[in-house]
């Protein structure tokens, strides 16, 4: 990435929309996620007979509803459906219609819209179908903007589980090197057949239902819906307009380790390079670090190689730094799942209250730390690093810290 001029702003966020399992907005993943409820229910949208496990976090209607969405059974909701009103809240809440800002989406497609493509082959109706087209990522990028009047780029980031993050990333560092003031970024996935199948096939997903990171005996992971869509802006933007900044994106870093196409790096080179260069940006020690949301899978390998990671980055500091997997709750939302633990990390800070790693049974040798297990825990952290990972050796890390405590603030 192009190092940021000297002219170089804080980067702020000033508004988001979420959606998880349980619900829309944040008062569903104060309740959910750090209420320490899992959201695993039995599959309802699609048949699960012919598979291993049989529970997703999907949403079922339950909790604050999602504006636009009906919640009916099988219905699957569409990621042009999360993407639309993640937005609109987000730029409500900042205050802006973010006229002309660039659009930053982790997607991979809509996946329920690339099935619906051999329907509409079998019904008649040929792939220039808006509903099929959903399915091309780069599309719901581009849906979005035309949507909201907003500017460009309008990009996909197809990356797997860090794609939103990249996202962020990507957004911060347009604002950081002044080509941007204001910039649209987030991320979506929902839980259909065919992802779910291959996870399943793979061995991938745990077949009790529960998902518990770090602990001994974890099975694996379990896929879930979710979206978030964020708002950055220049802290000299909103301060020219009266916006109050909720958090400021202060770091970010990425990093490959070509290890394996699936197994992560056994010792988390990759992790901790990207986490290492996070903070470096951020001009900040480990040492500042208040709070860590792992990537936490819950898979035997995926723990243990980020315990290691976690072990490089804070070194003899490490004991005192708490860790969690919010992926005990919401599950795996794959795209996504950066844009929402971002949201989930921002509340953190701001509610001064540390989610808890729930399932956790009992320490595996391998992992380590403090996990925070079982119950939300209060904290008076300042400063937070959020983690993922991806098939394919690829990393990504984020720095957030309250408004106010960055190093270009006078921390």
């Amino acid at each position: 990435m192009v190092a940021e001029s000297t002219t170089s702003d804080v980067v702020v966020i000033t508004g988001f929309g979420v959606v998880t399992a349980f619900g829309f907005g944040a008062d569903a993943v104060r309740d959910g996620v750090f209420g320490g409820r899992p959201g695993f229910v039995p599959v309802s949208r699609f048949d699960v007979t012919p598979f291993h496990a049989k529970k997703a976090a999907t949403y079922e209607g339950g909790g604050p509803r999602i504006p636009g969405v009906p919640v009916k059974p099988g219905y699957t909701p569409t990621q042009a459906e999360v993407l639309y009103a993640c937005t609109a809240e987000a730029l409500r809440m900042a205050g802006t219609d973010a006229a002309g800002a660039p659009v930053l989406i982790g997607t991979n497609g809509d996946h329920s819209a690339s099935r619906s493509f051999w329907t509409d082959q079998a019904e008649g109706r040929g792939p220039e179908d808006p509903r099929t087209l959903d399915s091309m990522p780069g599309r719901l990028a581009e849906t979005l903007g035309t949507a909201f009047g907003l500017g460009r780029p309008r990009l996909a980031f197809v990356n797997a589980c860090v794609a939103s993050t990249n996202a962020i990333a990507h957004g911060a560092a347009l604002i950081r090197r002044g080509l941007a003031d204001t910039v649209v970024c987030g991320g979506a996935y929902l839980v259909t057949e065919d992802v779910f199948a291959k996870f399943d096939s793979g061995k991938a997903l745990s077949r009790e239902g529960v998902v518990r990171p770090f602990s001994a005996g974890r099975a694996g992971l379990l896929q879930g819906d979710g979206g978030a869509v964020l708002v950055l802006e220049s802290a000299r933007r909103a301060r020219a307009r009266g916006a109050e900044p909720l958090a400021e994106v202060a770091g970010w870093g990425m990093a490959a380790d070509a290890y394996h196409v699936i197994k992560p790096h056994p010792r988390g080179a990759g992790l901790a390079r990207a986490a290492d260069t996070a903070l470096r940006r951020a001009g900040l020690t480990p040492e500042r670090i208040g709070y860590v949301n792992a990537h936490g899978t819950g898979t035997p390998l995926n723990d243990v190689a980020e315990t290691a990671a976690l072990h490089r980055i804070f070194g003899a500091h490490e004991p005192q730094v708490p860790v969690s997997s919010t992926k005990s709750s919401t599950g795996h939302m794959l795209e996504a799942t950066g844009a929402v633990e971002a949201v989930i990390t921002l509340l953190a800070l701001r509610d001064g209250v540390l989610p808890p790693t729930i399932g956790f049974r009992e320490r595996d040798p391998g992992c380590d730390l403090d996990y925070v297990p079982g119950e939300a825990r209060p904290s008076r952290a300042t400063h937070a690093l959020s983690l993922n990972a991806a098939f394919g050796g690829v990393n990504a890390a984020l720095v957030l810290s309250l408004p106010g405590n960055s190093r270009r603030d006078g921390a």
